[in-house]
């Protein structure tokens, strides 16, 4: 292994809880942002299936897993919450509201480089990913960076892996693909050739035809695993 493609939202950038549920309280809904937190995993679940996948893009997916969070939550789908999240839909396209960045992710991604790894960010996104990386000064922790708004092409269509392995170098035989979502990441970087990684924080996919983690600093011992196979 060599070069480790890594999914951006789920992976090393989450939704800023705390804005999602000052959203809310200013439509009337209370909801503390540690139940949205603890909520995600299983939404996310309830999301990520190929029917699902197959008869959606990123953007139509990205309001219906807020919706599924909100319900796994305990919260009633009303006016009110599509009011709130309408209201995030319009910070989002300005900044991108994947704005929490887990304590663990850049001494990780320092860990990878420091081993040789070269690391590409290969994301659906919004186009404001960059802007996001570059705020959150995430940019110098990364090599390249590709957003599918800008490429025209997103995951799981193998077409944005071919674009990030011609781009950046990276060799197929020895790149691996870290997303948190099978019919997106895994079936998308199969699709191109690629050995997939698939992050499960919420230990939600037992007996899936993949390699799982469960925190991103497994990465680490993974790739010296790989690497004395």
């Amino acid at each position: 292994m060599r070069t480790v493609f890594l999914d951006a939202g789920g992976v090393l950038v989450f939704p800023n809880w705390s804005r999602v549920a000052d959203a809310l309280a200013g439509r009337g809904v209370t909801v503390d942002p540690r139940v949205l937190a603890a909520a995600e995993p299983r939404a996310k679940r309830r999301l990520d299936t190929a029917g699902i996948i197959e008869a959606s893009d990123d953007a139509k997916r990205g309001w219906l897993y807020f919706n599924l969070i909100l319900e796994e939550a305990g919260v009633q789908l009303t006016a009110d919450t599509d009011a709130a999240l309408a209201d995030l839909r319009e910070y989002h396209a300005r900044e991108n509201l994947w704005e929490l960045v887990p304590s663990d992710v850049v001494p990780t991604l320092e860990r990878l480089r420091a081993a040789g790894l070269r690391l590409v960010v290969v994301s659906n996104a919004n186009g404001r990913l960059r802007h996001l990386f570059d705020r959150l000064a995430l940019t110098p922790h990364v090599d390249v960076l590709f957003d599918s708004f800008e490429e025209g092409v997103e995951k799981p269509d193998p077409r944005l892996f071919e674009i990030a392995l011609a781009r950046s170098g990276a060799a197929r035989e020895t790149t691996v693909h870290v997303g948190d979502l099978y019919h997106v990441d895994v079936v998308g970087a199969r699709a191109a050739g690629l050995q997939a990684v698939l992050l499960d924080v919420g230990r939600l996919y037992e007996g899936f035809d993949c390699l799982r983690i469960h925190a991103l600093t497994e990465l680490c011992d993974l790739h010296l695993r790989l690497f004395r196979d």
